[in-house]
C-alpha cells in the first residue's frame, strides 16, 4: 500500500482490530505449543500474521484448533492493556523469548522498531496484555476482546518466512488470517479469495492455450502460443494505434547496450542488481537492455542538432527488455524476467510539459477506459528517506513543482507517497482497481530534468542559445506481460470481442454443412475477424461446450437451414441463443462491436 493510504489504514478500527486479533492468535497457540517462540504479528492489507518459532510444522487440523480457540478468547472480553517498561524489566518478562529479546536491545539502541522498521529516536519500550498474553508492542489496540467479532475472523494459512527476511536467519512459520467488522464483510472477502483463484492468469492462461512456461528455456520466460500472441498482438497494436493517432513516433533501439551508457544515465549505480550479467567482447561490457530511456535519449542526441521548433518529440517503442528478478519473486506473467514495454519518452521544452502531459493522460484514460478500468487513483510518487536518487535538489524540485502543476491543471486528484520515486524523478503513477478491487500499478508519467543533461542532450532554444530538453517518461499498460496477466483476471478469461484471439467458433451439424462453414469463414477473415472452424470429429454438443470453455465470443453452427438461407445459428459463450441470423448481418454487427472496443457481444 502507499504511505499516504498506510497512514489512513494505521488510524482505522479494521487496523486496530487486526492488530488485536493477531495477539488473540498468538495466545492461542502459544498455550496449543508452550515451548513456541514467538516474534511479530503486524496487520497487513485484509488480514494480519504472526511468526512462529515452534516444534512441529502446523497442520490444518492445528489451524481449527487454533481458531475455535481464538473464539473462545475474545468471548472472555479481555481489556488489551497497555503498560512503559524499561528495557530491563521487558528483558525478564521475555527472558525465554529470544526474538523478543533481540527485538528489544533494537528498541533499547533506538535503531529499529519491534517489526524491524529504522526509527529516527529511541522509542518507549511497551507491552499489551490481553488476558494471559502479553506481548511487546506500541499499538494500537482495540479497548478489549469484545470489539473482535468472533463470526467474522479466519486463518487462512501458514507459510515459511525467514525471520527478518534474512534468508541467513531461522525459518519460522508463519500463520496467515484475516478479520473484518462483520460476517458479511468475512463472507464478501473469502468470495473475493475463491473467485480471484479461479480467475489466476497463470490457470487460466493454461486452460485457454495462451502460454506456458518450460525449465528448459527458464524461469521467468514465458512462451506464447498461436493464441496467446494474437492476445498480445491486439493489445500492443491497439496502443500503437493510438499512439500514433496522438502524435508520437515509434522507434526500435535493439536488445544490448553498452554497459557504460548505464553508468552516465546513472542506471548502473541505482539499478545494477536488476540487470543481467555483463557480456564482453574486446574488453567492452554489454547489458540487456534493462530499460529504454539511456538508448531513446541517446537516439535523439545522434539524430543531429535539434531545434525548438522540433520539439515535442515523441519516441515510442515495444521493446523486450530484461530484468534480472529473483527466482523466488517471478509470479506468473506478473513478474517476469522478459518483459515487452508498451515505452515512451518525449523530449520537450519546460514550457511544454503541461500540454505533453495533458496529451499522455489523455491517452492513458482512454485506454484504460477501454479495458473497463474505470475506477483508479494517481499517486505522485515523490523522494523519500533511505531511497536511491541522483542527487540534485534544484531539478528535483522543478520537476516535482511542474509535475504538480500538470496534475492541478488537468483537475486530477491524488495522493502524495515518499520513497516512491524514480532515481531520476518524480513521478504520476495510476493505480487501478480490478472487477475484484484488486489495485495494480498500470500507467505512469515521469518528468526527468536530470538524465538529459548527464547524456549531454541539448536543443537550440528560440533565443538561440543550447538548452537541455526535459523528458517526461511515460507507459500506459506498462509491460504486455503483466498487463496480460491483469486483463486476464479482470475479464476471467472472456475477453471482449475485439480483443479475443478466436471470435468465432464454426461449429457444423453435419460433415456435409463443413464447406458451407469453410465459406463462412472465408468471408469472415476477409472482413477483419478471426473465425475458427471446429472440423474435429467430436459431436456437435461437445464442440459448443469446448468453446464455452475456452470462453470463445460466439458459437455460429449451421445446418440445412442456415445453409439454405445463408444464415448462422449464433450461441453466445454465456449460453444465450441468438437464433439464426442472415450472414450479411452478423459480420458488419461484429466489425461494428470490434471498431467500437466495445464490451458486448450483440
Amino acid at each position: 500500500m502507499a504511505e499516504k493510504t498506510v497512514e489512513r489504514y494505521q488510524d482505522s478500527d479494521l487496523y486496530r482490530i487486526r492488530h488485536s486479533t493477531a495477539h488473540v492468535m498468538a495466545q492461542a497457540v502459544v498455550e496449543m505449543f508452550p515451548e513456541a517462540k514467538y516474534t511479530i504479528g503486524p496487520p497487513v492489507e485484509d488480514g494480519f500474521y504472526y511468526d512462529f518459532e515452534l516444534p512441529r510444522p502446523l497442520t490444518p487440523e492445528d489451524l481449527q484448533g487454533i481458531e475455535q480457540r481464538m473464539r473462545q478468547i475474545i468471548s472472555g472480553r479481555h481489556a488489551f492493556v497497555r503498560k512503559a517498561v524499561s528495557s530491563d524489566e521487558a528483558r525478564q518478562i521475555f527472558k525465554n523469548q529470544p526474538y523478543k529479546l533481540e527485538l528489544i536491545e533494537g528498541l533499547e539502541k533506538g535503531g529499529m522498531d519491534e517489526y524491524g522498521n529504522p526509527l529516527s529516536e529511541k522509542p518507549e519500550i511497551s507491552i499489551y496484555t490481553q488476558d494471559t498474553f502479553v506481548d511487546l508492542c506500541r499499538g494500537p489496540h482495540v479497548a478489549s476482546t469484545s470489539d473482535i467479532n468472533p463470526a467474522a475472523i479466519k486463518l487462512m494459512s501458514v507459510a515459511g518466512a525467514y525471520w527478518r527476511g534474512d534468508e541467513h536467519n531461522q525459518m519460522l512459520q508463519r500463520v496467515y488470517g484475516t478479520a473484518w467488522r462483520s460476517a458479511k464483510e468475512l463472507e464478501e472477502y473469502l468470495w473475493k479469495i475463491e473467485e480471484a483463484k479461479k480467475r489466476d492468469h497463470r490457470k487460466l492462461g493454461k486452460e485457454l492455450g495462451l502460454f506456458h512456461f518450460s525449465e528448459d528455456v527458464g524461469p521467468g520466460l514465458p512462451l506464447f502460443t498461436p493464441r496467446g500472441e494474437m492476445l498480445r498482438y491486439q493489445m500492443e497494436n491497439y496502443v500503437r494505434e493510438l499512439q500514433t493517432r496522438y502524435g508520437y513516433d515509434h522507434v526500435w533501439t535493439g536488445h544490448l547496450v553498452k554497459e557504460d551508457l548505464y553508468r552516465r544515465s546513472g542506471h548502473y549505480d541505482n539499478y545494477k542488481d536488476s540487470m543481467f550479467p555483463p557480456m564482453v567482447d574486446e574488453n567492452i561490457s554489454f547489458r540487456l537492455k534493462p530499460m529504454n530511456c539511456p538508448s531513446h535519449m541517446t537516439l535523439f542526441r545522434e539524430m543531429g542538432r535539434h531545434s525548438y521548433r522540433e520539439m515535442p518529440m515523441r519516441f515510442a517503442e515495444f521493446a523486450t527488455l530484461y530484468r534480472y528478478e529473483k527466482t523466488g519473486e517471478l509470479t506468473g506473467l506478473t513478474r517476469v524476467r522478459a518483459l515487452t514495454q508498451d515505452d515512451c519518452h518525449i523530449f520537450c521544452t519546460p514550457e511544454q510539459i503541461e500540454s505533453e502531459f495533458t496529451l499522455a493522460l489523455r491517452l492513458i484514460t482512454e485506454v484504460l477506459s477501454t479495458y473497463n478500468f474505470t475506477d483508479y487513483k494517481v499517486r505522485l510518487s515523490l523522494r523519500g528517506e533511505g531511497g536511491k536518487y541522483v542527487q540534485d535538489d534544484e531539478k528535483w524540485t522543478r520537476a516535482e513543482a511542474a509535475l504538480r502543476a500538470s496534475l492541478d491543471a488537468n483537475q486530477v486528484d491524488y495522493f502524495e507517497a515518499t520513497g516512491e520515486a524514480a532515481f531520476y524523478g518524480p513521478k504520476a503513477d495510476f493505480l487501478a482497481r480490478d472487477v475484484l478491487g484488486r489495485e495494480w500499478q498500470l500507467s505512469t508519467i515521469q518528468v526527468d530534468f536530470i538524465q538529459p543533461a548527464r547524456l549531454g542532450l541539448t536543443y537550440i532554444g528560440e533565443d538561440g542559445a543550447e538548452h537541455t530538453p526535459v523528458v517526461l517518461h511515460r507507459a500506459v499498460t506498462g509491460s504486455t506481460e503483466r498487463f496480460m496477466g491483469v486483463v486476464i483476471e479482470h475479464f476471467a478469461g472472456a475477453f471482449p470481442v475485439w480483443l479475443a484471439p478466436v471470435q468465432a467458433a464454426l461449429i457444423p451439424i453435419a460433415d456435409r454443412h463443413m464447406p458451407y462453414l469453410r465459406q463462412v469463414a472465408e468471408q469472415m477473415e476477409a472482413a477483419g475477424l478471426r473465425p475458427w472452424v471446429d472440423d474435429r470429429s467430436e459431436r456437435m454438443g461437445a464442440k459448443i461446450r469446448d468453446a464455452q470453455m475456452q470462453k470463445i465470443p460466439y458459437m455460429l453452427v449451421a445446418g440445412d437451414k442456415e445453409v439454405e438461407a445463408s444464415a448462422v445459428a449464433v450461441r453466445l459463450r454465456s449460453g444465450e441463443d441468438l437464433k439464426a441470423i442472415p450472414l450479411a448481418d452478423f459480420i458488419p454487427m461484429v466489425q461494428k462491436l470490434v471498431a467500437s472496443k466495445s464490451l458486448e457481444l450483440k
